[in-house]
This record gives C-alpha cells, sequence and structure tokens, in this order.
C-alpha cells in the first residue's frame, strides 16, 4: 500500500521542492537558441540576509498628474519598408533583431514550454507583436531573461530594447523610463496553504510574506509593518522557499500566482484584488518614437481581436473569460 505523505511530510516536503527546483533550473538555462527567435539570460543576484533585513529607504512623493497617460500614436504603425529613417524602430530593424527583457519562470505570462523549450504566455505574445510590426515576422525577436529588478536597469543602459514583465505602471517609474499605454490590469493577492484563514496581507500579521525585489508587491508589504517580508530574486524563489517552509504566504499580481497554484497544489490564491496593478510595456525614456509605434500596435491587437485571442489562449482558464481590453489613455 502507498503511504500518503502529508504537506509537513520531510520527504513530501522535499519531493516538492524538487520538483520547483528542476523549473527554476530550466528557467535560468543561457545561450539558448529557441525555434526561430534567439534567447539570453541576464546574471543575477539573489539577495543576501544581510540586504533582506535591511529596511528600505521611503520613497521621495513624485508628482504625477496620471500615470495610465503615454504617447499617442502618430497614426497605424508603419510596416517595415515604411519606418521612418532614423527612428529607433529603423535602428531595431537594420540591427535584424528586436530585444525584449522577459519573465522566465511566470507560468501563463512568460514561461519555458517544457516540451518545446520555448518561452511562451501573454507578455511573449505582446512583444512578439512588435517584433511583426517592425519586421513582418515575429520570431524576429532576442528574449532575454531578466529578474524584476532588473527590468529598469536594462532598459536605461541599453541592453534590452522593450521589457514585457508583467510590470506595473506607477509615477515613480516614469521618472526612469518610459511605458506603452496600459495592456492588462492586474490585481495583488496573497497565496498561502490551502486550509489558511487568510485572505488579505492584513490577515497575515507576525507572518513571512516574500515577494520579488524590486517589485510593486514588495513596496506594498511596506505598509504592514507585523509582516516580516522576505524578498527574493523571482516569484518562482518564493514557491521554492514557501514549500521549504521558509516563508508562510507569498504576494503578488493575481496572473503571477495563479501560475504558482498550477505548480503546488497544496496551495491556493486567496481574496479579493486589493491593489490595481496596470501594465505596461517599458522602455527606455529617449524612446518616444518607440513607445508611439507601440502604442499604434497594441491599440490594433486590441481592435482586431489579437488582444483578446492572446488572453483566451493563456488566460482565460485562470482568470475567467477576456474582460474589454483596458482603454489607452494619450496626453504625455
Amino acid at each position: 500500500m502507498t503511504a500518503i505523505l502529508s504537506r509537513s511530510h520531510p520527504a513530501h516536503r522535499a519531493r516538492r521542492t524538487l520538483t520547483v527546483l528542476a523549473v527554476v533550473a530550466a528557467a535560468t538555462l543561457t545561450g539558448c537558441t529557441s525555434g526561430a527567435y534567439t534567447e539570453t539570460t541576464l546574471p543575477t543576484a539573489s539577495p543576501s540576509p544581510s540586504s533582506a533585513a535591511a529596511p528600505a529607504a521611503p520613497a521621495a512623493p513624485v508628482e504625477c498628474a496620471d500615470p495610465l497617460a503615454s504617447y499617442a500614436p502618430d497614426g497605424p504603425p508603419a510596416g517595415p519598408d515604411a519606418l521612418p529613417a532614423g527612428s529607433t524602430m529603423a535602428e531595431i530593424r537594420d540591427r535584424g533583431r528586436l530585444i525584449v527583457g522577459v519573465s522566465a519562470d511566470s507560468m501563463l505570462l512568460g514561461a519555458r514550454n517544457p516540451v518545446s523549450g520555448e518561452l511562451e504566455g501573454f507578455d511573449i505574445d505582446m512583444a512578439r507583436l512588435v517584433a511583426a510590426a517592425i519586421f513582418g515576422d515575429a520570431d524576429r525577436v532576442e528574449l532575454r531573461v531578466i529578474t524584476a529588478a532588473q527590468r529598469i536597469g536594462s532598459l536605461q543602459d541599453g541592453t534590452v530594447d522593450l521589457v514585457a514583465r508583467n510590470m506595473t505602471i506607477t509615477c515613480a517609474r516614469w521618472q526612469d523610463i518610459a511605458f506603452s499605454a496600459e495592456y492588462y490590469r492586474s490585481g495583488q493577492k496573497v497565496l498561502v496553504p490551502l486550509g489558511s484563514d487568510a485572505t488579505s496581507l492584513a490577515d497575515l500579521g507576525g507572518r513571512r510574506v516574500c515577494a520579488p525585489a524590486g517589485s510593486t508587491s514588495l513596496t506594498k508589504l511596506e505598509e504592514f509593518t507585523d509582516i516580516e517580508a522576505v524578498p527574493a530574486a523571482t516569484h518562482t524563489d518564493c514557491l521554492v522557499r514557501f514549500q521549504q517552509g521558509e516563508v508562510d504566504a507569498i504576494t503578488g499580481d493575481d496572473t503571477v500566482l495563479a501560475g504558482l497554484a498550477a505548480q503546488d497544489p497544496y496551495a491556493t490564491v486567496v481574496g479579493e484584488a486589493f491593489t490595481a496593478e496596470p501594465y505596461g510595456l517599458g522602455m527606455n525614456a529617449d524612446d518616444v518614437d518607440l513607445v508611439r509605434f507601440v502604442n499604434a500596435v497594441l491599440d490594433q491587437a486590441k481592435a482586431d481581436g489579437t488582444w483578446a485571442a492572446s488572453y483566451d489562449r493563456w488566460l482565460s482558464a485562470a482568470l475567467g473569460p477576456a474582460p474589454a481590453p483596458p482603454a489607452s489613455v494619450y496626453g504625455r
């Protein structure tokens, strides 16, 4: 007779941890060529115990009329042969590939298919839309795996042209980079063990809650002084710590937590969303022409059903039927 192990049984916990560690290893392969596109990984540094314990410096107040307001398109996206000479888009076309920072371990958004080895998901689809508009070929994209904490820096130093990695549009981030119009509206929730009585962060006083370094999810934890915030490199790292008993819960966007729960039958996402997390595609602040172009691409996808088809493929099973695409707001 096969013994049934409880969640707390050491052998059971080890088996589940090894499974997720395999996912982490698959998500951090470097220098791969997958399908017709190129894939690389930026080096990461996990937070040290000392840095995790240090209190975060308070953010300076930011004046911002409307963080969702982006740069209006100049018209429908120009085809590959009609891109303005000297534009950012023409430079990318002449280089031969669009370079995009993405996640490799956010199931449904940006994660590695265990069979094909290719990165796929809703965010990946958004990146491929831009590549298709610039080249006439969605495969002309180099996907560079980055952590949440690397998103802004990789845009500022030109490592990537675009970030498509469930990035919340905020006033503070507009000071460092530029955003497209909103392409998805998420909300922050919590992931807890099955049977937990917690339904929100307010119920997790005295417990350890994990979120990725550099994320708005980690910033939200600063509002709860009785919670021990535990930063990690990625949400998958949070899941490993959760399964090893090092943290009691994980907080993040509902899209990301839905992917984590799909990997752990002993975890569940609970409660109503307690934040609004409008996602935008990130770009260098100087590349205003690229922002306008990307907005034209997104507007077209929202209008012709491409956006809804991508949502149905990746998110509808976990999050329900496709809502209306978020309206684009312009005026910057």
